[in-house]
């Protein structure tokens, strides 16, 4: 408006002509260049100090995954003393990378506290020390679990760091961390579990043979019971523990059985996901001692736990592997229920000690855990079994699955349990010889065990128990089939690794 001088708002400017006058260290430095970090892992102790007074200059706690993650390629002299503490990565080496690791002394003796990998390890963790002000010593179990403890703000450039480090273990590893791609989980608890990608050899459709064939099967042999499409099919423990992933077809579905030596748990899943069908292998990496497995179309890991992709192009999509029931029994219980049962065959394609209990024996026959973890739950011993379920509320399909354990000691004493979980009635039935089986209940209430793998609900009713579902043994309206529900046996410690929140019934 003409005639009318405008209102000036008036800023002091002293203020802002000391805002653009300050140095540029009061403003947030740059993160490090991740090459600086391999750099502090070198021999060369002069290359190594500069490296670490460069990433000392920008310093954040949350790039301590980064180091950690170096130092456990280095060996350590001090043994381990806690069942909850990891095992000590490297045995009778400097490192296991060689001579591709950037500045390693290469595969020599065993370890002494004055090697070259001993002493790039004692520098590394010095320097945590010195810039944390945690006092944790060579403990790594404790630093991962102290990082862990603490908000998730790593590296910007941590996904290329893990690309660089395990792409020197396996060029294939690399894969699993370029862009495209996100994570849904912690980068700083991804970790090598000691092996390349396959390094443990999943089974693609191996021979199987009938029953009476396998001879060399004892009664009392632990084996990993399906049943798709009127097929049944057996996996004995002793083959499977060897491998960890078998690739088959059961009653038409193509399968991922995926075995977890570490966490103790078999899940049959589906190999298809939104009607493609993938091929999964062992990726030679680990979540929180759960083995993360991965699809060769994508190049994505998946969470073996949960069946769904957590890093890389497919994470965060809505994909979600078709989970099967199992059931854990003996060989003489399976092939009893199930005469026509074919069974994973010796003949592998693979040399190894198939006889029962060689794989992982000194693992299962302590309480020690082999891979670090967040958090362990005392209400039971870490190896002590649960029969673990994954499901979403009845009432919101669409929201996240919930996490429940029944400890198998429990189950063992109640052989026949009702239970109301996330909305849904549930039954669990299990036999004389420790194998566990869900049924959705639906609300009818059973009272005792009838002959040969019958039920009897409080009406009188006979019930026969199959793979698919409870089947009522006389045609009356209204009585439909109770569905099974997948469930699978695991180790308490890394069902509660994965799952903090679960219920436990004990």
């Amino acid at each position: 408006m003409r005639g009318v001088s405008p209102k000036v708002s008036r800023v002091h400017p002293w203020p802002l002509l000391m805002a653009l006058a300050a140095p540029a260290s009061a403003q947030a430095p740059p993160p490090p260049d991740v090459r600086l970090f391999f750099q502090a892992a070198t021999r060369d102790s002069r290359q190594a100090e500069q490296a670490l007074r460069s990433i000392g200059a920008s310093w954040q706690d949350g790039y301590s995954g980064l180091l950690i993650d170096l130092a456990r390629f280095f060996p350590s002299s001090r043994p381990r003393t806690t069942a909850t503490e990891e095992v000590p990565e490297t045995e009778g080496g400097d490192d296991p990378l060689g001579a591709r690791f950037p500045g390693s002394p290469g595969r020599g003796g065993p370890p002494s506290p004055g090697s070259p990998g001993a002493l790039v390890r004692a520098r590394l963790i010095g320097f945590l020390e010195k810039k944390t002000g945690q006092r944790f010593g060579d403990d790594l179990g404790r630093w991962r679990r102290w990082l862990w403890s603490r908000p998730d703000a790593p590296h910007p450039d941590y996904a290329a760091f893990k690309a660089a480090l395990y792409g020197q273990i396996d060029p294939r590893m690399a894969e699993f961390f370029r862009p495209p791609g996100r994570s849904l989980i912690r980068l700083d608890e991804v970790d090598w579990g000691g092996v390349p990608v396959n390094g443990i050899p999943p089974l693609d459709h191996a021979p199987t043979e009938p029953a009476a064939q396998a001879r060399w099967l004892k009664d009392d042999h632990v084996v990993f019971g399906l049943a798709l499409g009127g097929e049944a099919r057996a996996y004995p423990k002793r083959i499977l523990a060897w491998h960890e992933l078998a690739r088959d077809r059961i009653g038409g579905v193509e399968l991922a059985i995926v075995y977890c030596t570490l966490c103790g748990t078999v899940i049959p899943y589906g190999a298809h996901a939104s009607g493609v069908e993938r091929t999964f292998g062992t990726s030679g990496l680990l979540y929180r001692s759960n083995k993360l497995m991965f699809d060769e179309q994508s190049m994505s890991l998946w969470s073996t736990s949960e069946g769904r992709p957590v890093i890389g192009p497919l994470a965060g999509s809505d994909l979600e592997l078709t989970a099967y029931p199992v059931v854990t029994t003996t060989w003489g219980e399976w092939r009893l229920l199930h005469p026509q049962t074919t069974v994973l065959s010796l003949r592998t394609g693979h040399e190894r000690d198939y006889s029962e209990g060689a794989a992982y024996r000194d693992y299962f026959a302590t309480d020690r855990v082999m891979f670090s973890v967040p958090a362990t739950d005392s209400r039971l011993k870490n190896k002590d079994e649960v029969l673990a379920l994954l499901l979403r509320p009845a009432d919101a399909p669409e929201a996240p699955r919930q996490a429940l354990a029944i400890s198998r000691r429990f189950l063992e004493k109640n052989r026949l349990h009702a239970l109301s979980f996330a909305g849904h009635e549930l039954l669990v039935v299990t036999s004389l010889e420790g194998a566990s089986r869900v049924y959705a209940s639906a609300g009818r209430r059973f009272v005792r065990e009838g002959p040969a793998g019958r039920l009897a609900d409080s009406e009188g009713r006979s019930w026969r128990l199959t793979e698919d579902a409870l089947v009522p043994e006389d045609a009356v309206a209204g009585m439909a089939p109770l569905a099974r529900v997948p469930a699978r046996l695991a180790f308490w410690f890394g069902w509660y690794a994965q799952f903090p929140e679960t219920e436990l019934v004990r």
